[in-house]
């Protein structure tokens, strides 16, 4: 699949870059995708700017015509969906049911949900108040009314593992709630989101509501987040990137959302579903080859079934075909790039440096003619404790640490000895103790005997996997300010 060459979408227009191009690679066989357009830092000022502009229209364009934007849109990518798919397999490595199902399936459905989200009600009745009598006459009775306003100009700054979904679930509920966008998405993969913008453009979305800035050098991210005519920043991507973020936004209190990193806790109980919780936590080998911020990756078993899980752990990571992503069958596809690959190969080094077992996996698979690729193959280790690095920090890739524990207070303590908070999972046939423990988690989010998100649930993190809320009716709070209007009747 070929994504030819992108420009950049500034103010209803396709720019050529002022940084000429750079290649995205297929990680599956480090062939050349398509090129990229390295913008400057000036160019994404210019965007923002166009967005500022825009602005002032489509804040007062009424919520129907809103809607019927993003409608359009959804109904541009499910006509194109077949060969948008293939891009987004090509460029992020994910296998063909991940980019179909997972990629534009999930942006379709996303735009769909705001284009219905940009009708619901945005003015709330609150209950009047009598005052008191003062020394003029008579007590008065105040109404007050809760209004949502649109933030402004909101720059959407998004992660490499989701190039539809990601940007979809930021793009689709700021413009319903009459905000303008600039989009910069991860460098490594962002062809995408340029066909995000085709589709809106075609939608009818008015020049300036829409712009798309790309670019390898760090000085695009930082004029992204540091223009002035931007007024909130929604970032999904590394712990380390948003603390640099949040201290430039801090600066000018710029507004902020912040889906930042995680090392999801997934507490085993003596009386749990094996199998279940075995196919539960081997989504960390399976999505997205573990580069997903909510994996379980980080297992804590009760001792007394800690030898059975990790063997059913051990079977079902041997078990999956790593491969090309394009091939039928093929589970484990690459890790965006060499750079990461080396990465998360370094981590289970460092764990076995730190005494951990190497169960199943460690090494570097072969995959094709000529070993082109980025693969890591699925690996679980064993004989950890909470004190490893391995164990601490999150390594991004289809790994799964093992630690046992006794009690249910040690487990606890376990899973909320951590930096992170996003995500965390608990597994028992006693629903009761399941839900007290899931009460007790420092994470935005529990499964209970479950992977599964219900996508109108609040999502974000504690700690520093976060800030701020969003998905469903809460990414139509997160995209804006809340006015209160009072008067005398």
């Amino acid at each position: 699949m070929s994504g030819g060459t992108a420009r950049l979408f500034i103010g209803g227009e396709w720019v050529e870059p002022a940084g000429g191009h750079y290649e995205v690679v297929n990680p599956a066989d480090e062939s050349v995708v398509g090129l990229a357009p390295e913008a400057s830092p000036e160019q994404v000022h210019e965007a923002a700017r166009a967005a500022r502009e825009a602005f002032a229209v489509w804040s007062r364009t009424r919520p129907q015509e809103r809607a019927a934007v993003l409608d359009r849109a959804a109904d541009i990518m499910q006509r194109e969906y077949e060969p948008w798919a293939e891009l987004a397999r090509a460029e992020t490595g994910a296998p063909t049911g991940i980019a179909r199902g997972m990629q534009v399936g999930v942006g379709v459905a996303r735009f769909r949900r705001y284009a219905a989200g940009a009708l619901e009600p945005v003015e709330r009745g609150l209950p009047p108040q009598v005052t008191e009598a003062g020394p003029m006459g008579a007590a008065s009775v105040l109404g007050a009314l809760e209004v949502r306003q649109p933030v402004g100009v909101v720059s959407c700054i998004t992660s490499y593992n989701n190039p539809w979904a990601n940007p979809a679930g930021k793009v689709a509920p700021a413009l319903a709630m009459g905000n303008t966008v600039v989009v910069k998405p991860a460098p490594q993969d962002p062809l995408s989101v340029f066909k995000m913008a085709e589709a809106l453009a075609e939608a009818g979305a008015p020049p300036g509501v829409v712009n798309v800035v790309c670019g390898q050098s760090v000085a695009v991210g930082e004029a992204a987040v540091d223009s002035p005519d931007v007024d909130m920043v929604s970032f999904t991507g590394s712990t380390g990137v948003g603390q640099k973020i949040a201290e430039v936004c801090g600066r000018s209190m710029k507004r902020q959302l912040m889906e930042l990193g995680g090392k999801g806790a997934a507490i085993v109980f003596d009386d749990a579903d094996l199998d279940a919780a075995t196919t539960g936590i081997g989504t960390t080998f399976s999505f997205y080859s573990g580069q997903i911020c909510t994996a379980p990756t980080r297992v804590l078993v009760h001792r007394s079934v800690h030898d059975a899980l990790l063997a059913r752990l051990a079977g079902y990571a041997s078990y999956l075909k790593v491969g090309d992503p394009a091939e039928r069958g093929t589970v484990v596809g690459p890790v965006i790039s060499a750079a990461h690959r080396d990465r998360v190969e370094a981590y289970v080094e460092l764990g076995r440096k730190e005494g951990a077992r190497v169960v199943v996996g460690g090494e570097r698979p072969v995959v094709g003619p000529g070993g082109k690729g980025f693969y890591v193959a699925p690996t679980l280790l064993a004989d950890c404790t909470n004190e490893m690095r391995v164990v601490r920090e999150e390594i991004f890739g289809p790994v799964v640490v093992v630690v046992p524990f006794d009690t249910e207070e040690e487990a606890v303590a376990l899973a909320n000895d951590s930096d992170y908070g996003l995500l965390s999972y608990v597994w028992s046939g006693d629903v009761a103790r399941a839900f007290r423990v899931a009460r007790r988690l420092r994470a935005g989010g529990v499964g209970v005997n479950t992977i599964g998100r219900n996508m109108e649930a609040p999502f974000g993190g504690f700690k520093k996997s976060g800030v701020g809320r969003d998905v469903g009716s809460y990414a139509l709070h997160a995209y804006s300010e809340v006015q209160s209007i009072v008067w005398t009747t």
